[in-house]
Order: C-alpha cells, then sequence, then structure tokens
C-alpha cells in the first residue's frame, strides 16, 4: 500500500521527534531503532523508508532537539530564561529538555557530521542568549564570551544535577548557586553599562 507524501512527511517527523525526545532521556547508545520505531507507532521495517542509518536519524534528531530549546525560549527575557532553565523541572525532564545539556558527552563520541550539527546548535544557543542579554542592556551592546560562559555554566549545572540523586540536597543546590550566578552576571554587566557599579 502507497502512501500520500504528506503522510511520508508526517511520518518522517514523527520518528524525528520521538528519537529526540528517546535520545534526550536515554543518550544515542540506549535506544535501539525497533523501540524507537514502535514508541513512534511505526514498523521497523518502515525506518528505512526515511533513513540510511540510525547514524543519520542521530544527525537529524540532534537537529531538532537543539532548534527546540531556540524555540521554547524565544521571546523571554534572558533572565528569565535562566530562571526556567535553572529549575528543577527542566532538570527533571530529561526528553524534553536541552539536548545540549542531555547529549554533549555523547555528541562527543559521533561522527564528524554530528559534532558539526551539534556545533552548529550550540552556536545558535550561544547567539540567542548574546542578543537576549543585548536586549537586557541599555546600550544594547552584547558580549559573545559572556553569553559562552553563562550558557557553559547552565549546560554543566543541568548535567551536573542530573548526576546526583533525586532527593539529593546537593542537585537543588548546584541549580540555585548557578542560576544566581548567571543571573548576576548579566545584572552586573547592565549596573557597569550603566555606570552604577
Amino acid at each position: 500500500m502507497r502512501i500520500t507524501k504528506e503522510k511520508k512527511q508526517e511520518n518522517y517527523e514523527r520518528i524525528v521527534a520521538t528519537a529526540s525526545e528517546l535520545f534526550r532521556e536515554r543518550g544515542f547508545d540506549g535506544v535501539g531503532v525497533a523501540e524507537l520505531m514502535e514508541r513512534a507507532g511505526l514498523t521497523h521495517g518502515g525506518f528505512y523508508n526515511h533513513f540510511r542509518s540510525k547514524e543519520e536519524l542521530i544527525a537529524e534528531a540532534t537537529e531538532n532537539g537543539l532548534s527546540e530549546t531556540l524555540k521554547r525560549y524565544a521571546g523571554h527575557d534572558v533572565l528569565a530564561v535562566m530562571e526556567l532553565y535553572l529549575a528543577r523541572e527542566h532538570r527533571d525532564g530529561r526528553g524534553q529538555g536541552c539536548a545540549a545539556a542531555a547529549l554533549s558527552c555523547d555528541a562527543a563520541r559521533q561522527p564528524e557530521e554530528t559534532k558539526a550539527l551539534f556545533a552548529a546548535g550550540i552556536d545558535n544557543l550561544v547567539r540567542a542568549l548574546e542578543q537576549g542579554i543585548a536586549r537586557n542592556h541599555p546600550s544594547g551592546t552584547s558580549g559573545r564570551a559572556q553569553a559562552i560562559t553563562i550558557l557553559a555554566q547552565a549546560v554543566g549545572a543541568i548535567v551536573l544535577s542530573r548526576a546526583c540523586p533525586d532527593d539529593s540536597p546537593l542537585a537543588d543546590e548546584l541549580l540555585d548557586a548557578c542560576r544566581a550566578d548567571c543571573c548576576d552576571a548579566i545584572e552586573n554587566r547592565t549596573r557597569v553599562q550603566e555606570g552604577r557599579v
């Protein structure tokens, strides 16, 4: 039975979205093609109508997950982004959370193509953060180095918090300390630029 182009595209998007969520939950090696297709509500054999290999799907799902993160925080003030990102809900919601926090270590062991997509996604996150910081400042100037530092600190805090047991006080301490530090760094930059420091 032949399917329409629209249905084929719909199936493709469902596979990518399902993979993106499952990979963020369990890592690239923690999910097999058969399980992935079952979760997407499709047959195992149908996978090869869309992808040549799991590695090709990993690349697509990576791009999807990183762009989801950008969309999730678009339109929010940069301080609100820090509050949302460095929160227990984000820490506990791996499958719906930031792909950079969930998959950076896995991406480091992937082929160059996947690493390049990951780097492009991280660069997009840095640029969005840089623009958010600039909007928060009266002068409108940005600071790429500061955006990189804040992103690295925020992602690191999520990764380290997830490594702790759920009921560990340290899991929350990591988020609280980094959230306060990131927000302080953004606010201090504003005060410096306004000549209040």
